[in-house]
């Protein structure tokens, strides 16, 4: 058979052609319009389905469709009454166009365009409207979803038909896609970074509040889009009011207007760089077959990171979970020399061999375990989010949210927000996404920051607002905040307001068991702009909180008012459906309609998978681990010089670096072995022979592998902080280490000053004084 048109691996024929995307950011909100072209150069009527990703947060509130140069613009529906008037207008010669939401996941939805006539084009254009999240380095992260991976479905859960996916490798995809993305900000723009090859920077106003960037042409479809943005000044609450319209009911959410609270607590230095030696760690790794290749790897040396960097005294243990899952001990052990040695051993063995992705069980498992005393729990959950039954773990996760916080780790493109987000929303914790060029180690270290440092805890806020105002919280306030997080909650004003009227907001919590109180003055006078998007954002947050309760309850008259909400603001839901029917000529469709299903790129390792029918420290020990990043001495070329004068070791730094971590005992410090030595580059003899003879060969080696850290990983810094600050912090705890004030430490600073002069040779001076003060 001829293939004309646009085709798929099959020889199927496509009618998707291209995919535009503009994205409007004003401060930390996006509006984002997607413009589908379809053609259908096939000579028989099309229905095509287009089953693609979007972020699980995201508020869909517009969906419209162009033919013949007439724009059809969809309505809100139950998603029964939306399918049946779908089918329907089809049968019946009708254009229509429906767009819904997984019932499995709420990071990925369905267009159908139905019933296309030969030679015909139609443009579909759907809006939504995202919070961006904020980074460790404080930069806003938008995402534009452009991988689906094939997702693993528990053999007792049934799938609605919406979730068959047709994927292809990137190289394969029959559509274009193009982005622009334009910035407006009362703050200045500093720089916008992305994964994939942008076009250059364009600052639209002098003072850089409004800029424009597109990506550049050729995308491949490889790899989600990322955008990072960076705004001067980030860290300041905010909170903006936005008008409601007038023509709709009287005392509903989109005719009063809302409030959108950004809180974004700063902690005192003190807090911020205390780090608890309590806790209960459950590291749970994806070893499912879509973790295969690079994936599996980094976890590897992700997990050796987390075992050299955890406190003595607390207590861990590892899963592997796949189509089953398994413990590296039977319960939780206390973090010791020994059982950190025989989870190493066990770490190096892991594989991406464990067949499907079943999260729900050891989840199950874990939760069912005794909790520890005065030991608080933390999961740590590394996956790929090829999984359908979100909900469930949801569920789950939330029941239990009480009794643990949970981390998480999205691995790769195509990752599910909703899975990945939603575990860590309802754990209150953090969630990461690791695409392609990111270190997961980086972003994994990070998140045990957050789990050893204290946190905001018990927080509330009130309102206070003039007589005759009154406000309702749409959102509730956050279980937990960490140092540098955001938290955006929306509230509901109603009553009479007048121009010069301001509120008050205060927010009280618990922090290192102080209790703290921040308040923020506000006007109410409503911001000019009219695009509703903080209304859509507030409705999406209690249409999300209410498909919760009712799954916790089966009440289905909130089912109901789901369905109320969603008409009423023209935001999608579970439980709704866009729909938009064209008339055209009216008469039934003459020839045979053909279903065509539109590829959407899914990750090569993903591809190749496809199987039919499978679908606390004191502050003292931050010093060796934080000061030497400022040091203005070039350290790596200094090493080359006590590094046998330039013999730099035969070892690939890379693993080099992952050797000296695990030769780092669970106390904190190294000693003098073969594999220490072939880091370094050096024989026993010549690492020694400096050395004072009062000095312990274990001191003397674990300060020159902080040096070597400093010399030639000083870009890895944030990965290993915490196992510097556990060295310093056992050098401190040394016999003779901390002298009398007669002595004044003159012994130990001679011997170290001895040493810094042999590392910095060229650098004579006052300048290993400095470093000695730096590093003790």
């Amino acid at each position: 058979m001829d293939s004309c048109g646009l085709i798929t691996k099959g020889c199927t024929q496509v009618p998707l052609k291209s995919v535009e995307v503009d994205v409007q950011v004003k401060g930390f909100v996006a509006t984002v319009t997607s413009t589908l072209q379809y053609v259908n150069e096939e000579e028989s009527p099309v229905e095509a389905t287009f089953v693609f990703p979007l972020p699980a947060e995201a508020a869909v509130c517009h969906f419209s469709a162009n033919i013949s140069g007439q724009e059809v613009v969809a309505k809100v529906h139950s998603k029964q009454e939306a399918e049946e008037k779908y089918e329907n207008a089809i049968s019946s010669g009708q254009q229509a166009f429906l767009l819904e939401e997984s019932d499995e996941s709420a990071d990925v939805f369905c267009l159908a365009v139905g019933s296309l006539p030969p030679n015909e084009s139609a443009t579909v254009t759907l809006i939504y409207v995202i919070e961006l999240t904020v980074e460790a380095d404080h930069g806003l992260r938008f995402c534009l979803p452009a991988v689906l991976n094939p997702r693993y479905k528990p053999s007792d859960m049934d799938l609605s038909p919406l979730t068959e996916v047709t994927v292809v490798t990137a190289s394969l995809v029959p559509y274009t896609l193009s982005l622009r993305v334009h910035i407006i900000s009362s703050l200045s723009v500093s720089k916008v970074e992305s994964n994939c090859s942008l076009e250059q920077l364009i600052y639209l106003t002098t003072d850089h509040t409004e800029a424009e960037v597109s990506l550049s042409p050729g995308h491949k479809f490889d790899r989600d889009v990322e955008i990072l943005l960076y705004y001067q000044n980030t860290h300041q609450p905010t909170a903006i009011v936005e008008a409601g319209l007038n023509n709709t009911e009287c005392g509903s959410l989109m005719r009063d207007p809302v409030i959108m609270l950004s809180l974004y607590p700063e902690f005192p230095p003190e807090v911020a760089s205390s780090f608890g030696k309590r806790g209960e760690f459950i590291f749970l790794m994806d070893q499912s077959g879509s973790m295969h290749g690079s994936s599996i790897i980094s976890a590897r040396e992700t997990l050796l990171l987390l075992l050299k960097s955890l406190p003595l005294g607390c207590y861990f243990n590892i899963y592997g979970f796949g189509s089953h899952f398994q413990s590296f001990f039977p319960k939780s052990v206390e973090y010791t020399q020994k059982t950190m040695e025989e989870a190493m051993k066990k770490v190096a063995a892991i594989n991406a061999d464990m067949g499907g992705t079943e999260l729900l069980k050891p989840l199950n498992h874990i939760y069912s375990e005794v909790y520890l005393p005065d030991h608080p729990r933390q999961v740590f959950v590394f996956t790929d989010g090829s999984v359908w039954n979100v909900k469930d773990i949801l569920d789950l996760v939330r029941m239990h949210s009480r009794s643990h916080r949970c981390f998480t780790f999205g691995i790769g493109q195509g990752a599910s927000t909703a899975l990945v987000t939603g575990m860590a929303k309802e754990g209150g914790g953090i969630a990461q996404f690791i695409k392609s060029n990111d270190r997961l180690q980086l972003k994994v270290m990070q998140s045990l920051s957050f789990a050893l440092q204290p946190s905001a805890v018990d927080i509330t806020v009130k309102w206070t607002v003039p007589d005759g105002v009154s406000i309702t919280m749409l959102s509730p306030a956050p279980k937990v905040l960490f140092q540098g997080q955001r938290a955006i909650l929306y509230s509901q004003l109603s009553g009479k307001i007048s121009g010069g009227d301001e509120g008050t907001v205060t927010v009280q919590y618990t922090l290192a068991e102080q209790p703290v109180t921040n308040q923020l003055n506000f006007s109410l006078k409503p911001a000019e702009d009219k695009g509703l998007g903080i209304h859509r954002l507030a409705a999406r947050t209690l249409i999300q909180s209410l498909e919760m309760k009712e799954r916790e309850t089966n009440d289905k008259s909130l089912r109901k008012k789901v369905v109320d909400l969603s008409v009423q603001s023209g935001v999608s839901s579970s439980f709704t459906a866009f729909l938009a029917v064209h008339k055209g000529s009216g008469q039934p469709v003459a020839r045979p309609m053909v279903r065509r299903k539109v590829p959407v790129p899914g990750s090569l390792f993903c591809m190749a998978l496809i199987t039919p029918g499978e679908e606390r420290y004191d502050d003292s020990s931050m010093a060796v681990g934080m000061s030497l990043a400022s040091s203005e001495w070039d350290m790596e070329s200094s090493f080359n010089e006590f590094s046998l004068h330039g013999q730099r070791s035969s070892f690939d730094q890379k693993d080099s670096y992952l050797e000296l971590i695990s030769l780092q005992k669970a106390a904190g410090n190294w000693e003098l072995e073969t594999g220490l030595l072939k880091v370094f580059g050096l024989t026993e003899e010549e690492l020694t022979q400096q050395k004072p003879a009062q000095v312990d060969s274990a001191v003397w080696v674990t300060v020159v592998a902080l040096i070597w850290l400093h010399s030639f990983k000083k870009a890895e810094q944030e990965e290993w902080k915490f196992i510097a600050m556990k060295a310093t912090s056992w050098i401190h705890s040394q016999k003779g280490w901390k002298c009398s004030a007669e002595e004044s430490g003159e012994g130990r600073e001679s011997w170290i000053l001895n040493l810094i002069y042999v590392v910095h040779r060229p650098f004579l001076g006052s300048k290993p004084k400095h470093l000695y003060t730096s590093l003790f």
